[in-house]
């Protein structure tokens, strides 16, 4: 007789957490993503600003799984599903499944402006952060070299778009590298010189905090230098700076560093999720659950982590946060192994763990049930869980070790420029003066 086959899509925390409670249970499974590695996706912001590398946060999926005799992985990219044959289509062949388990996650959101992408990367992938350290540090070495004063000023302008945990984490990473770690290791500029925006849409940061805890992070980057810009809204950008709309102005910035982490939406499989079996979306195009985490009329579908719209606890979904993928996680893997013994499981329920967003080195802020503090025990509070929450105890070691030297003598060893056909490209330009907007109809603002 043969054993169930149990899919997931996704080999992130959800899908992973998934895969781990099904160890040892009479099942077969097979684990699908794009890519061959576990991401830890909280700490990925540090790999952009030099801190870490990507070996210290990413593991190998079939490495993670290679004592679970009943998993196998596999590297393919999933294109739609066949729900009449219970199939889910790859790129190049399909998949049979008897439980399908989606944690395909989210991407990047310009909010119908993806073409700002080329000029304002967003933070999800290794190859995200790479390419978000080669600009920094590329711009810190195209000011060294720039012969005019308007040229260097753009260069050392970074705007962060965004004023979440992740653009609150980038400004104060930013404002260390360029107080901090560059201080003396330039001698045609100053890095401190540097001018960091962080520029938000709300009222203010953070804002699924407390508004005192946000303040506090305000207050803390506003201690490093970084400019804070709330109530603004980015109209358009380009490769030399951007236009915010604050208090009913535009006003142009030149920049030529610009980071965005203003919003993510859902994986497209969940379009063709919808599309396959009729589940409604939200307007982020995340697929709405039932209290058990699958799809309406196919309880033999699951969907969690970021792709998932749970509206079945409190007055508002559930954020996309690693916790709570981890959670829906091991939920769903319990229910698979209890239905196999004919037994049921209550609803999900996420248990609330608290939230932490650090500011700096030293700095962050923390809500953990009715208790609220800021500072160094909070920072210390989030790097304790970030260790933990590491996949493997060499990834753990390799992190603390980093963190431990990195918190005495303020330097950051990854930060390497390692693309050398672009870096090439950036220093051909490096040395174009820009100097005033000029507008075309209908065009971006350009600076010349």
């Amino acid at each position: 007789m043969n054993k169930e086959h149990v899919v997931i899509i996704g080999g992130g925390f959800g899908g992973l957490y998934a895969a781990r409670r099904l160890k040892n249970a009479p099942v077969d499974v097979t684990l699908i993503d794009r890519r061959n590695h576990h991401l830890f996706q909280p700490l990925l912001y540090q790999v952009a600003t030099g801190e870490l590398s990507p070996a210290d946060i990413a593991s190998p999926l079939r490495h993670l799984l290679k004592d679970q005799a009943n998993t196998r992985v596999l590297m393919a990219e999933v294109t739609g599903f066949d729900t009449a044959n219970r199939q889910v289509i790859l790129r190049n062949g399909t998949v049979r499944y008897d439980t399908l388990i989606v944690a395909a996650g989210a991407g990047n959101h310009y909010f119908g402006n993806d073409h700002w992408g080329q000029w304002a990367p967003s933070l999800k992938t290794v190859e995200d952060a790479t390419e978000i350290r080669r600009r920094i540090i590329a711009a810190f070495e195209a000011a060294e070299v720039a012969s005019d004063p308007d040229a260097v000023r753009s260069w050392l302008t970074f705007v962060i778009v965004g004023g979440g945990p992740t653009g609150v984490e980038m400004a104060g990473a930013l404002a260390e590298i360029a107080r901090e770690t560059l201080r003396h290791a330039f001698r045609n500029i100053n890095p401190s010189d540097a001018r960091i925006l962080l520029v938000q849409s709300g009222d203010r940061l953070l804002p699924t905090y407390s508004p005192e805890l946000a303040a506090k992070a305000a207050a803390a980057l506003e201690k490093r230098q970084v400019e804070i810009v709330t109530g603004a809204r980015v109209t358009d950008l380009g490769p030399q700076g951007v236009i915010v709309s604050h208090a009913g102005q535009d006003e142009a910035i030149a920049a030529r560093t610009v980071l965005w982490t203003a919003g993510v939406k859902a994986s497209p499989l969940g379009e063709a999720l919808a599309e396959a079996t009729g589940a409604p979306l939200d307007r982020g195009g995340r697929v709405m659950v039932e209290p058990d985490l699958t799809l309406p009329g196919h309880p033999e579908i699951f969907v969690i982590g970021d792709l998932a719209h749970f509206a079945h606890q409190g007055d508002k979904p559930l954020p996309g946060v690693a916790q709570v993928a981890i959670q829906q996680g091991q939920y769903v893997g319990e229910l698979v192994k209890r239905r196999q013994r004919g037994q049921q499981m209550p609803a999900f329920h996420y248990r609330d763990k608290g939230n932490i967003a650090v500011v700096a080195r030293g700095a962050a802020v923390a809500e953990v049930g009715r208790f609220r503090f800021a500072g160094l025990l909070a920072w210390q509070l989030w790097a304790y869980i970030h260790l933990v929450h590491q996949m493997e105890l060499e990834n753990r070691l390799l992190v603390l070790v980093q963190w431990v030297w990195n918190f005495f003598t303020r330097s950051r060893s990854a930060l390497l420029i390692t693309n050398r056909q672009e870096s090439a490209q950036t220093s051909a330009t490096m040395d174009a003066a820009p100097g005033r907007w000029v507008y075309d109809t209908g065009l971006w603002p350009r600076l010349e």
